[in-house]
């Protein structure tokens, strides 16, 4: 169980965080709307993992990603942009598809994306991705890898390796309809892979497509049924609720101003990881994620320059 009051104890390794799944380009508009008629579109990096694993690196932890992208110029941008800040890209695989893109409205609520998959979900497993997995203390996927094959074999083999090695297995549910394979029934194989997970991190819309429209306690308590050992269920403007299964706590948001949401779910991921590899009890790690999202809502795009983690204790008093 993990107590709001303790820190988690982990080996001692040379690697903090394996991020594995998507990266790709986000495609957002200059200007707000649902409806795609904005005729302006700025190029981004984007891809839940990779955002997790750029911000943490930021914030002062040393992580790692595992991820696919192509042979083409928008492959070469992001390769580039990780690079920028000086990240390993030893598990960035190479493959002869098209970068995948999403194209997203810009949103101070819920963003609106179109998925365009190509490369993404050709993740293999290789020997520097096991090399990988066995340095790290955490590693962490997201729903796109787990869509599709041949990722989802090597990410299933990623978490059967990181559970016989101790590794803590956190998940992002962040799924969509679009995300499948017409026929695939995508909901009974994420509540399959729930039990194999320590730490998960839904959204309301997340909670909602997994389990049907209920209220953020049974919600959570769903995950909690499957074995999930943390669950955070994160309320946009509400700020979270989280559950060991023995104690429920409500976290109010730290956010005063929202330009764009795109990537504050992965913004709060990285403080809460980053906090918890530096030492910090579950409950402060727990609020220096919601200090990080805060902190990315007032810029556009998934990415922004993070400061390191310590300067959010006096930013938002934590």
């Amino acid at each position: 169980m993990f107590d709001f009051d303790n820190n988690v104890e982990f080996e001692e390794k040379d690697l903090d965080l394996l991020t594995v799944g998507e990266l790709l380009v986000d495609m957002i508009p200059g200007d707000y709307g649902d409806s795609f008629e904005n005729g302006t579109y700025h190029r981004y990096f984007g891809g839940s993992p990779a955002n997790i694993a750029m911000n943490t690196k930021r914030l002062g932890i040393r992580p790692l990603v595992a991820s696919t992208v192509g042979t083409d110029g928008l492959g070469q941008f992001l390769v580039e942009h990780l690079r920028r800040v000086e990240m390993d890209t030893s598990c960035v695989q190479r493959v002869d598809e098209a970068t995948s893109l999403v194209v997203v409205t810009k949103s101070k609520s819920t963003p609106i994306p179109i998925f365009y998959r190509g490369a993404d979900y050709r993740l293999a497993y290789t020997e520097e991705l096991r090399t990988a997995l066995l340095r790290t203390k955490i590693v962490h996927f997201s729903c796109w890898p787990l869509s599709r094959q041949p990722a989802r074999s090597a990410l299933e083999q990623v978490i059967r390796e990181a559970r016989q090695n101790g590794i803590l297995v956190c998940f992002d549910p962040n799924t969509h309809p679009a995300l499948w394979e017409k026929g695939e029934d995508g909901v009974k194989y994420l509540q399959s892979i729930l039990p194999l997970v320590d730490i998960a991190k839904p959204s309301e819309d997340d909670a909602e497509r997994l389990f049907g429209k209920d209220t953020p306690e049974n919600q959570m308590q769903k995950f909690l049924d499957l074995g999930v050992k943390l669950v955070i269920l994160t309320l946009g403007k509400d700020g979270a609720l989280v559950s060991n299964g023995q104690e429920t706590v409500k976290f109010d948001t730290l956010a005063t101003q929202v330009t764009d949401t795109t990537g504050a779910g992965d913004a709060f991921w990285s403080g809460f990881y980053t906090a918890l590899v530096k030492g910090y009890p579950v409950r402060k790690a727990l609020e220096f994620g919601l200090a990080v999202s805060a902190y990315k809502l007032q810029y556009t795009g998934a990415v922004v320059e993070l400061p390191v983690l310590e300067t959010f204790k006096t930013k938002y008093q934590i």
